[in-house]
């Protein structure tokens, strides 16, 4: 079986992603700068996880998910880096600047995905995901009402990630090119504000017009 790590699993989305996942019943392994807190963690969410240090977690995983703050990217990178040659590596960094997080900040690379691809260097079939998703709606029950963009250069990297999103009873959207991902990084700044703006709990994206082929069940259906 495919196993996927998670690093930086210990903060929202990880141990959200990490618990979707392993509850589909996918074999995933929470990592974390200290191996004791990511133990920890899949004790307390159960359904078979297993924690270790960010690296160890990289090294036996087959699938690797990035889930650090923009803070974190460079160090968390050089880190895994030895231990992700040839592996899917999912990005789910968003360039936030605090306390201005609802302003689109890109970084000079032009997104944190391509930034992550100068960091971690060939070799890796580098992809970005789950920008748009709010945490705490994936670490409830039911049906999330969102898309998940999938961007990166390996089309088969894409599908893989997609598979991961249908798992999560979400819906996997291709979205083309690494480089695109600038454009659902910077949404999440737009999604902040809109969530502030109207009250909002989790606004999220949905593409319209798309076959109903491969969309999860929505509540009341």
């Amino acid at each position: 079986m495919t196993k996927i790590g998670i690093i930086g699993g210990t903060g929202h989305l990880g141990s959200a992603i990490a618990w979707r996942l392993a509850r589909a019943g996918r074999q995933v392994i929470i990592g974390s700068r200290k191996a004791e807190a990511a133990q920890d963690k899949a004790q307390e969410l159960g359904h078979g996880l297993a924690g270790a240090s960010n690296a160890e977690a990289a090294a036996q995983a087959d699938i690797v998910i990035i889930t650090v703050p923009m803070a974190a990217q460079e160090a968390t990178l050089l880190d895994i880096k030895p231990h992700v040659a040839g592996k899917i590596v999912v990005e789910t960094t968003v360039p936030l600047v605090p306390p201005k997080v609802m302003r689109v900040s890109l970084p000079p690379e032009g997104s944190a995905a391509m930034r992550a691809s100068g960091l971690l260097g060939e070799g890796v079939r580098l992809t970005s995901a789950f920008h748009n998703v709010a945490a705490h709606r994936l670490a409830m029950d039911g049906v999330v009402d969102c898309d998940v963009l999938v961007f990166g250069d390996d089309k088969a990297a894409r599908e893989a990630v997609i598979d991961l999103a249908t798992a999560m009873d979400l819906r996997g959207v291709h979205g083309g090119a690494l480089v695109n991902s600038a454009a659902a990084e910077a949404m999440t700044s737009l999604l902040i504000f809109i969530n502030k703006t109207y009250a909002a709990d989790g606004a999220g994206l949905r593409i319209t017009g798309l076959p109903m082929t491969g969309l999860p069940a929505q509540p009341g259906s």
